[in-house]
């Protein structure tokens, strides 16, 4: 006969065994070990996913900051971290921990461009409106901001009020076209998305800008080549021999190279501020400073650094040399480089295709209205001179 205390007893026994069982199970185990990350690749590939070595080999960019490792989705876990002090910590470290990197990510379907007024308000401008349209039209189902001066200081103190140097450089840069530049920067680094200038259409969806040949979870910033001048004179013309765009820029947030132009830009203005230079900026120097100069030499040093890429087996740096006369997309680590055609089409130079081209993906109409009248030429490019030579002939 079955007592109460006999069926406790063979409960409790019933119970342990369930126990010892589990726990044998639990422990075979580097098999049940939560995966680890891999390397990112460090290669140039082309459009029809053949890949060529480009320099040196690739390391893992997981704790480029010092910091505890972000892991990506796919690896079944996220590291913990604990509670940092980093009120003392280098600007970078800072900006790594508040806006951190996951290359496994998506893309944000946010479209963030700037002017001095709002598309409800009647000051617009009619010469805006199909271009800023057009993000709208190619984009459904993608947040569209078009951020006004007034509501661009207000956005980004609430973004970067952990790092507060960086609203006091943005707020100290003294004339329009730096914030402008700044801001593009600042905004894609705290939340990804795809910045434009207003006068920029979209011929095609940012979702067809890579293949699918190229993995999305490998990618975590699309860039354009502005310029490739293969020409003597360039330097007379040009910043850069080869010159990347910044006038398009589409990335993942907290990508190494925003970190690191934010940083720079955010030292450098400090700097000319307590020595009370900023001011005295001269005009020739500010496409130096924020604009696409200082936006192709951050490019490359993020391409040949040893916190990411194996220095140690390649045949040397990555130079303009790998980018001029490019005909198709390359990937290099997680960095897609397109064609002049992606977001230069129709110049008729450099190699550049026409608006109907396969890889035609935004046009720019080089308006240039957000600078005031004394620096419209700075960042003028050598295409654009042609055109505004060849009005009216």
């Amino acid at each position: 006969m079955l007592t109460f205390k006999r069926a406790l007893i063979a409960a409790a026994a019933f119970i342990t065994m369930l126990f010892l069982v589990t726990r044998s199970h639990a422990s075979a185990p580097n098999s049940r070990l939560p995966p680890q990350p891999q390397d990112h690749q460090r290669q140039a590939s082309t459009k029809d996913g053949q890949a060529s070595q480009t320099g040196h080999d690739p390391v893992s960019t997981s704790n480029s900051a010092g910091l505890p490792p972000v892991q990506g989705k796919k690896s079944g876990y996220k590291q913990q971290q604990s509670l940092l002090d980093l009120s003392t910590a280098p600007i970078r470290e800072r900006l790594a921990y508040h806006f951190p990197y996951d290359v496994e990510s998506k893309f944000p379907a946010y479209i963030w461009q700037t002017w001095k007024y709002t598309p409800a308000s009647g000051e617009f401008g009619e010469n805006f409106r199909p271009a800023e349209a057009s993000w709208t039209d190619k984009h459904p189902g993608f947040i569209h901001e078009v951020i006004t001066d007034q509501v661009a200081v207000h956005l980004l103190r609430h973004l970067y009020a952990s790092v507060p140097e960086v609203m006091e450089a943005y707020e100290s840069l003294p004339i329009a076209v730096l914030k402008a530049d700044f801001f593009r920067y600042l905004i894609l680094l705290a939340r990804g998305g795809v910045y434009s200038d207003i006068d920029t259409y979209a011929l095609k969806s940012a979702v067809e800008w890579i293949p699918d040949s190229v993995p999305q979870e490998t990618v975590g910033l699309v860039i354009g080549i502005e310029a490739d001048p293969d020409r003597p004179d360039w330097a007379e013309w040009y910043s850069r021999r080869i010159q990347f765009c910044q006038w398009t820029i589409q990335s993942k947030p907290g990508h190494p190279v925003l970190r690191e132009i934010v940083a720079n830009i955010t030292l450098e203005t400090l700097k000319r501020k307590q020595n009370g230079t900023l001011k005295s900026l001269p005009d020739n120097k500010v496409i130096e400073f924020t604009g696409p100069a200082v936006w192709t030499d951050t490019i490359f040093d993020f391409l040949n650094d040893e916190r990411y890429f194996d220095m140690s087996t390649g045949t040397g740096n990555i130079t303009w040399k790998d980018f001029t006369g490019m005909t198709s997309l390359k990937r290099v680590g997680d960095v897609v480089v397109l064609p002049i055609t992606g977001f230069s089409p129709g110049v008729h130079q450099m190699g550049a295709g026409d608006y109907d081209h396969p890889l035609a993906f935004v046009k720019h109409e080089f308006e240039g209205t957000w600078k005031p009248e004394h620096l419209r030429h700075i960042g003028v490019t050598d295409e654009e001179r042609e055109l505004e030579k060849n009005k009216g002939h």
